[in-house]
């Protein structure tokens, strides 16, 4: 039996499941993230008693020597193997953090190694084993059959002309790797009494007929240009 797929167009998927919210501080990411269905936090703040979702704090655990017990690594594999492998109720899970995420992976890496940072391997080797890290717990994600957010903070970006533009805080070549495995990006902002999101990439155009999922269509429609118009049938 060929494993080959029929040589056939296909509709592609209506439903977006990967998502990255970005904004300033207590601009309502994490809120907006809690309104998605049946929401797991993968916390980094500390702040997981503030939300209304079931939460794990992520963090390296140290022995007292200093050494490396439990590295957040292995509890974020541990964590995606439950998800993917056993019966449970969950249909998405959030980083929130990312940026703090990929803080605590370079830590692990270190503390393991015996270095201060991953260019102290030499030759690359520590930086080579961050992205093999962070590329595959990105890949194991959106492996899930389940909704995945990433969250993250807000800065500045200064060009020569001295123009600011405010941008993601994860770094560029992090954003990349994430950002390469989303299907919509939105910003966050809180101006005076209101909570603004907009988005500010999008991988395919998502019209409301095609989202399977009524939670995230109910999300969706309350975003500007989060959907696109539906296409009129000619009389």
């Amino acid at each position: 039996m060929s494993i080959l797929p029929k040589n056939e167009p296909h509709k592609p998927a209506g439903t977006p499941r990967n998502f990255f919210i970005w904004g300033p501080t207590m601009s309502g990411k994490s809120y907006l993230a809690e309104h998605f269905p049946n929401v797991l936090v993968l916390n980094t703040d500390g702040n997981s008693a503030m939300g209304t979702r079931p939460s794990i704090q992520l963090k390296n655990v140290r022995n007292s020597d200093g050494s490396l017990k439990v590295s957040v690594i292995d509890q974020l594999r541990e964590v995606l193997l439950e998800l993917g492998t056993t019966q449970n109720t969950y249909q998405t899970v959030t980083l929130d953090v990312i940026d703090d995420v990929c803080e605590m992976i370079k830590q692990a890496i270190c503390i393991k190694g015996g270095k201060e940072t991953l260019t102290d391997f030499g030759f690359g080797k520590g930086w080579d084993m961050f992205y093999s890290i962070l590329t595959g717990l990105v890949m194991d994600l959106k492996a899930l059959p389940i909704n995945v957010i990433y969250i993250s903070r807000e800065n500045t970006k200064t060009d020569d002309a001295g123009n600011t533009t405010e941008v993601p805080s994860l770094k560029t070549k992090f954003y990349n790797i994430v950002n390469g495995n989303c299907d919509l990006v939105i910003r966050t902002r809180h101006v005076g009494k209101s909570y603004l999101r907009n988005v500010t990439e999008i991988r395919r155009r998502y019209k409301a007929s095609e989202v399977d999922d009524p939670k995230i269509l109910e999300i969706l429609k309350v975003i500007p240009n989060a959907l696109a118009p539906e296409t009129k049938v000619g009389k």
